[in-house]
């Protein structure tokens, strides 16, 4: 479904992604981890467009998304949900929701939102809420589900647990795994690499722009290198 070929991406003269490679299939949960730093958030941005590699392919359902408008990629049916949620907090829940429906069908916008609610009760509670004033757990579920009224094949999530208590990242990944049976292809960014391999079928384990290691998420969990660095031991 999507596959990045040797892609080096510049921040000025700041090489921050080198020559990385990975591919995600369709129904599978993949997760890239890494310390702060490693380059997890710009593959993200470069993949969905806000970002251009200098050299390297991105391929997505079989054709080229590199130089294609971010607005154009997510027509496609690649979604991004950001790091930091960056939701509109003096707007409504209701109108967050809608901004996430650009590209949709006006006639189609009420139903999209109805599936919204369905999959997160919470907001619907609270559609006419302010969302600035909502909990952080109520914000990133916002934010899920404005990625979500695209409706898109692949969803790219960064870093969903941010800032969340224990128990609602629990109930974040919860999601995640519900969202993924329920047909969608998913590309994890997440620092809880704990939480990121349970719920992945494969990772990608990132270092200063590379690719050190791949394998399946079961194998990552039980390596010792992996363990000491990601996983506190």
């Amino acid at each position: 479904m999507l596959k990045v070929d040797d892609i080096n991406v510049y921040y000025g003269s700041i090489h921050a992604i080198k020559g990385v490679s990975f591919q995600v299939e369709q129904g599978e949960i993949v997760t890239l981890i890494g310390a702060n730093g490693a380059g997890k958030s710009t593959i993200l941005k470069t993949v969905s467009g806000l970002l251009h590699p200098q050299t390297g392919s991105i391929h997505f359902d079989g054709q080229s998304i590199v130089n294609v408008q971010p607005h154009k990629i997510v027509s496609r049916g690649l979604a991004q949900c950001p790091e930091g949620r960056r939701i509109f907090l003096q707007m409504t829940v209701e109108e967050n929701l809608e901004m996430g429906a650009y590209i949709q069908p006006r006639n189609e916008i009420r139903g999209a939102i109805a599936d919204v609610y369905e999959r997160f009760p919470r907001l619907k509670e609270r559609r006419r809420q302010q969302a600035g004033t909502l909990s952080g757990g109520e914000q990133q579920m916002l934010a899920m589900g404005r990625a979500l009224m695209s409706k898109p094949t692949l969803l790219m999530l960064d870093e969903p647990s941010m800032g969340l208590a224990p128990i609602l990242v629990t109930q974040i990944f919860e999601i995640i795994k519900e969202l993924n049976q329920a047909g969608t292809t998913i590309l994890l960014v997440e620092q809880n690499a704990q939480m990121a391999l349970s719920v992945a079928h494969r990772g990608y384990v990132l270092e200063t722009g590379r690719i050190i290691l791949t394998a399946p998420a079961a194998a990552l969990l039980n390596n010792d290198k992996v363990r000491e660095a990601y996983l506190g031991g």
